[in-house]
């Protein structure tokens, strides 16, 4: 499958996580759509595809995946499936699952630094 072109929601989401305070990330899906006003039907569902759109611009500029600030409320504070099946199926995660969480945490830790660079100074 082709990356779609980027969306007006998926410019969003991006300036959200870039600008969010460190103390507020990871953030969840519900938070995120809360942050972006979004209002139902399928909600997390527009979320999920906005982060999907910016994990296959990360990979095709060699970035971190930003989509790693977003995670599910369930779980280990790790994102939902959808982003690992897409970091294997782009190449930047191991295909074997047991490995996906050590991977998730590399991703986490490399994208920090990445948004910071990006922010206003002062700004929050």
């Amino acid at each position: 499958m082709r990356a779609e072109p980027h969306t007006p929601l998926a410019g969003q989401v991006r300036k959200v996580l870039e600008t969010a305070p460190e103390a507020m990330l990871p953030m969840t899906y519900q938070q995120l759509a809360e942050a972006l006003g979004l209002k139902p039907p399928r909600t997390i569902q527009r979320i999920a595809h906005a982060l999907e759109t910016l994990m296959r611009e990360d990979a095709e500029q060699g970035q971190p995946f930003i989509a790693a600030l977003v995670v599910s409320r369930r779980g280990e504070g790790l994102p939902a499936q959808g982003f690992f099946d897409l970091a294997v199926e782009l190449g930047r995660f191991p295909a074997d699952p047991e490995q996906h969480a050590a991977a998730y945490r590399e991703e986490f830790r490399q994208v920090m630094p990445s948004i910071h660079h990006t922010r206003p100074l002062g700004g929050g």
